[in-house]
């Protein structure tokens, strides 16, 4: 029978780095629960001063209250804080405007979209836009040596650019609109020129460029056709990725995860341009295999999310053990430059993870470009099982080299290496998610380690669902293995708990992708896996309780693979009568929505279609024939009412149609073997 699951292609996305989900809506809320809401009025009427020490000093401040905390961050935004700095761009002092355009950068970084739209909307590009030709042109004079700047006075120079850079990368993901409007702008000159003098400017605007170029051409044709339309642009990230140097001059420390995440970056940026055009050398490079693979999975191998952890939380201790020095005035102005020996290590821990999450989010990209589970409608089933074996081992094979996995029992190899590191990836830490209602000792860590978990189990789902979908048999033999990966999500998803309420979404999404993975998983391993009970019980709770019905069907898809266990017939007999308590009887219409009831009928054909199998023995006491028989005019009426011009809908209207005939045909030949 057909499935809908499907996979994944990761977009790159602007997670909030410090969420406030936890706070109730309102500003009153945010109020309360603001220690520095006394501070916000000074800032705001300095910001319109006559004295333009008094807007730079606002404009930094707005920076130092905002810092890991989200309630004072709301508190200023609806007091238009986002209005008063675009205001400031245009301001007669540059100081003015450089701190202006730090706090904009910091606040898109942690507030995420909400804050990124408010300040497409309020146009901020267009005092933005003009400031690209002046740092193009600084910059031009700077590399030629034309230039006779204090190389302090340079660095401000770099910092501005990157926060530049890093809100129009920001800005790019906030919607269609800001998007188009940014590909007006031609950046990709601008941005590439930053990747070219890599060993003359600083590590930050190279990498805010990187990920400005990243995140345009992300299924952007207007930025992709700019960037291959260059060889020179193309060399230069091919170079980038395969260079071993330091990616600056004056950046002696190779462990550095900023020159590891312009790597990273260079590569996913040659995944969204591949293919390469013709007739370069380039064009014959295999990118996934040459490039990609070799260089994220160290990556993803190397890093120890539970020390990360345990040392974030050290620092932290240390932290409050230290008094404050200074309070905020105008004698003691903001030194939003320095750092204490612990936020240093906490900026390269925090640093890292992101590395290792953006290295998921392309490798998810990757995984989902393999075989592509489609309804089994009437197809050359040993035509689809020769490709999709091919493409499962040029993708993950050992080093790159291309294997037949028909030929050889190379999957029983690859898998290991890739799905354990995932595994270990996905278990939660003790600083993953907020406590209830609370925010969390150090939001942008948390924000970054649940970003993590999600993307490696969105790399599982992708993984098992091409093996799945190649149907190999040297995988889905070896049983331990099966049960060691099941266990393992299991073990993540009791690690998560089952908490809701206020700042508790992402514990819900790790839910909602798990439930993905179990499926792949149960699918590859189906048979061999038994039932356990209260596995299934939360599974059927997670069904009912869900109002998205994408959840609702990979949940019924678990459940389906597991019923099949020929030995657990208690465990089919829950599972089953569950499944037929979903399909609506006599004409009346479904109430748990389309694509589940089609699920679960689909589901009742597969597990009952070997009458000899000893768990059937249920469909025979159990009168399941006749349930079945009263639910057919339910689903006949559910297929006739889907459809066709809605976004999927004719693709589910044929996988809906082969189901109701298959619903019928099996009707009959149970009928016909009078059991």
């Amino acid at each position: 029978m057909g499935k809908s699951q499907k996979k994944r292609a990761m977009r790159r996305h602007n997670p909030m780095r410090v969420p406030d989900s936890h706070i109730p809506h309102g500003l009153a809320s945010a109020t309360s629960s603001s220690s520095k809401s006394e501070a916000i009025l000074p800032i705001l009427q300095k910001m319109e001063s006559p004295d333009a020490a008094e807007r730079k000093w606002a404009c930094v401040a707005v920076s130092n209250l905002i810092q890991n905390d989200p309630s004072t961050r709301r508190l200023l935004q609806g007091k238009n804080i986002v209005g008063a700095l675009i205001t400031r761009l245009t301001d007669s002092e540059e100081e003015v405007i450089v701190e202006a355009a730090g706090s904009l950068r910091n606040l898109c970084i942690d507030g995420g979209y909400d804050i990124c739209a408010e300040m497409y909307n309020k146009n901020i590009l267009v005092p933005w836009k003009t400031f690209i030709p002046k740092i193009s042109n600084t910059l031009a004079q700077y590399l030629e040596g034309s230039a006779t700047t204090p190389e302090n006075a340079q660095n401000l120079v770099y910092d501005f650019a990157d926060n530049v850079i890093t809100v129009l990368w920001c800005l790019s993901e906030t919607s269609n609109k800001a998007l188009d409007a940014i590909n007006g702008i031609q950046l990709i000159p601008f941005l590439m020129s930053f990747l070219a003098a890599r060993y003359k400017v600083p590590l930050s605007p190279v990498t805010a460029a990187a990920h400005c170029l990243y995140v345009l051409t992300d299924d952007n044709l207007p930025a992709i056709s700019d960037v291959r339309s260059d060889a020179g642009y193309i060399s230069c990230l091919l170079d980038i990725v395969r260079s071993n140097e330091v990616s600056h001059e004056k950046s002696k420390d190779p462990s550095d995860p900023r020159s590891t995440a312009l790597k990273v970056l260079c590569s996913g940026i040659l995944r969204n341009l591949s293919p390469l055009p013709p007739p370069t050398a380039a064009s014959f490079v295999d990118i996934d295999n040459d490039i990609v693979l070799p260089l994220l999975q160290p990556v993803i191998f190397s890093v120890s999310l539970c020390d990360a952890s345990a040392k974030t939380l050290e620092l932290i201790s240390k932290q409050d053990s230290v008094p404050q020095i200074e309070k905020l005035s105008l004698k003691h102005t903001p030194g939003s430059d320095h750092k204490t020996p612990e936020e240093v290590d906490l900026i390269r821990i925090e640093s890292t993870l992101r590395t290792v999450q953006l290295a998921l989010e392309i490798l998810t990209g990757l995984c989902a470009t393999l075989p592509d589970p489609k309804a089994q409608v009437p197809e050359k089933e040993g035509e689809d099982d020769s490709s999709d074996d091919e493409d499962l081992d040029m993708d993950f094979g050992d080093g790159g080299m291309v294997e037949d996995i028909a030929a050889s029992t190379a999957s029983a190899s690859f898998l290991p290496t890739l799905v354990a590191p995932l595994l270990a990836l996905s278990q939660p830490t003790s600083l993953s998610f907020p406590p209830l209602a609370a925010p969390s000792p150090y939001p942008p860590m948390t924000s970054a380690l649940s970003a993590i978990h999600i993307s490696a189990l969105e790399c599982l789902n992708n993984i098992f669902l091409s093996l799945a979908t190649s149907r190999n048999s040297s995988v889905s033999a070896d049983h331990d293995a099966g049960r060691e990966i099941w266990d393992g999500i299991w073990s993540a998803l009791a690690a998560v708990g089952t908490e809701t309420g206020l700042g508790q979404e992402k514990r819900q999404e790790m839910w909602y992708v798990g439930v993905g993975v179990l499926w792949g998983i149960a699918n590859v391993w189906k048979c061999s896996l038994a039932p356990d009970a209260q596995q299934v019980q939360l599974l059927i709770q997670l069904s009912g309780a869900t109002t998205d019905e994408r959840i609702r069907v990979k949940c019924i898809g678990t459940l389906e693979c597991l019923a099949q266990h020929p030995q657990s017939i208690e465990g089919n007999k829950i599972i089953s009568q569950y499944l037929l308590s979903l399909l609506p009887t006599d004409g009346t219409p479904s109430t748990i929505g389309t694509e589940p009831l089609i699920q679960a009928a689909s589901a009742l054909i597969d597990i009952y279609s070997d009458e000899e199998l000893p768990y059937d023995v249920n469909f025979r006491q159990g009168g399941y024939l006749a349930r079945l028989i009263s639910s057919v005019e339910s689903v006949k009426k559910t297929v006739k009412g889907i459809n066709r011009r809605k976004e999927g809908g004719r693709d589910l209207k044929l996988r809906a149609e082969e189901v109701r005939d298959n619903l019928v045909a099996f009707i009959e030949y149970r009928r016909k073997l009078r059991l």
